[in-house]
């Protein structure tokens, strides 16, 4: 009886090749791509300490309301007409700046709306208004 001898081969998977075209592609995707850098809506922080008092009348004052109202010095205005309503608010007795007072159950999108509003209306800064902790 002949005894048959069964060949054992070592299957053995060179990785080499795969790890070489998966760093090739990496570094194509890395050199093709483009970094978009994300529009930034410019915020002055306030300093800690208080500075000089501002007289009440040269701030128009918009609320947001948590249901999604813009209230403009008390009054209701749709988000349509709020940039020529500030525009309008700005020009009667001097005034330059908006104070915003949004809820905090606001969305911030509409937050975002009511800055560029304002900055389309004419005003030389938009003061966010918070509650001190």
């Amino acid at each position: 009886m002949a005894c048959e001898q069964r060949r054992r081969s070592s299957m053995v998977l060179n990785l080499t090749p795969l790890i070489d075209i998966v760093f090739l592609l990496l570094i194509f995707f890395m050199l093709t791509s483009r970094f978009i850098e994300e529009q930034q809506i410019p915020v002055d922080l306030p300093d800690a300490r208080i500075s000089g008092e501002t007289r009440d009348d040269a701030f128009v004052q918009v609320t947001l309301t948590p249901d999604g109202r813009i209230l403009v010095a008390g009054e209701e205005v749709p988000l349509e007409a709020l940039e020529q309503r500030l525009r309008q608010a700005l020009k009667t007795g001097g005034r330059r700046f908006v104070r915003l007072r949004g809820d905090e159950g606001a969305r911030f999108g509409l937050g975002v709306q009511v800055i560029d509003a304002a900055r389309n209306a004419g005003a030389a800064s938009v003061d966010i208004l918070t509650e001190r902790p």
